[in-house]
């Protein structure tokens, strides 16, 4: 069987470079892999209130800066899951036999409704569903996912293991999670211990792939250390986060392990280290906006592309779809 890969990101601000060495760097790496799409998950993003100005041009932008990082447009689709319908209508399908106890399971729910669960809105629950049928309309075979996504691909397989068992017909494929073992989680740099995030409060916790140069100095400079210099040994950093992330960054930025880094900076205060690892961040960066700002100031191209990839996912999910549909007995 081809191997069959899709992912995405929520327009939900902007994104930043723990997205980049997170996830769109390894979309850039195994693209030419097998069959790959990449969408905009704007339906995911309103599972909390977006301000409508800002989730239409996100999505945009979103999708340039998939092309600006490497997303060849050639050989991979890039969509806006709302442009196919199929992803609501196959949810819908889906989510008629997911039981609520598996729902229940999902530690993110948890984490993001805390004790607001009266309050928060169905789309929060059900997002493990919308999520599986993103995945299963294409019949994917792996999915570049975050560490902390990995319980949602699990209850992807479940759905798709007891959908194909009830109907005795193997309509969806069994997808895998790709989770890379290194970048794969860049914490905020405010705090080691929590990971990097678009929405998080403080705008010094992240660096954004549309910062400026000066930008990323100064958050660099402003992140969060300790007093102690960079160590000779990553053992060393296991009780230092902060050191960690940034030692972790560096050797991202520079294509090296972090044992290389410190071996080249073992014994140097932050003070010496911080500039340097700003500077390598903009190295990495500025191509990126060079990129992003063509697409951005003549938007035709990029509108060209999400048609064509739309078009494309949409054919491909209504085959899906009318199977489903023909197998469950309705009328046609």
């Amino acid at each position: 069987m081809q191997k069959k890969i899709l992912s995405g990101v929520q327009p939900t601000r902007q994104l930043t470079i723990g997205n980049y060495f997170g996830a769109l760097i390894n979309w850039q790496k195994t693209q030419y892999e097998g069959e790959s799409l990449f969408c905009v998950v704007d339906l995911h993003a309103i599972t909390q209130y977006q301000n409508p100005q800002d989730l239409y041009q996100n999505s945009l932008k979103v999708a340039a800066l998939y092309l600006a990082c490497g997303i060849d447009p050639v050989h991979s689709k890039i969509f806006i899951q709302s442009h196919v319908r199929q992803h609501t209508e196959l949810s819908w399908l889906l989510g008629c036999s997911t039981p609520l106890g598996w729902l229940n399971r999902m530690t993110q729910f948890k984490d993001k409704a805390g004790q607001n669960t009266d309050k928060v809105g169905l789309g929060l629950y059900a997002y493990p569903v919308l999520m599986a049928a993103d995945i299963l309309l294409y019949h994917t075979t792996h999915v570049p996912v975050g560490a902390d996504q990995k319980q949602h691909i699990e209850l992807t397989r479940d759905m798709a293991i007891s959908f194909n068992h009830t109907y005795g017909q193997p309509v969806f494929t069994i997808p895998e999670p790709v989770i890379t073992a290194e970048g794969a989680k860049i914490m905020s740099l405010r705090d080691g211990t929590k990971k990097m995030s678009k929405s998080d409060p403080s705008d010094l916790s992240r660096i954004l792939l549309t910062d400026t140069p000066d930008d990323i100095v100064q958050k660099i400079k402003k992140a969060k250390t300790d007093t102690q210099p960079l160590p000779d040994s990553i053992d060393e950093l296991i009780v230092r986060p902060e050191a960690k992330n940034l030692v972790q960054l560096f050797a991202l930025a520079t294509k090296q392990s972090m044992q290389q880094v410190l071996h080249q900076y073992a014994g140097q205060n932050f003070s010496v280290f911080k500039p340097l690892l700003a500077d390598v961040l903009v190295n990495v960066i500025e191509p990126i906006q060079v990129s992003y700002n063509t697409f951005m100031t003549d938007p035709m191209q990029l509108n060209i592309y999400l048609k064509q990839g739309a078009d494309h996912a949409a054919a491909i999910a209504e085959t899906t779809v009318k199977h489903v549909k023909q197998v469950m007995g309705f009328y046609s």
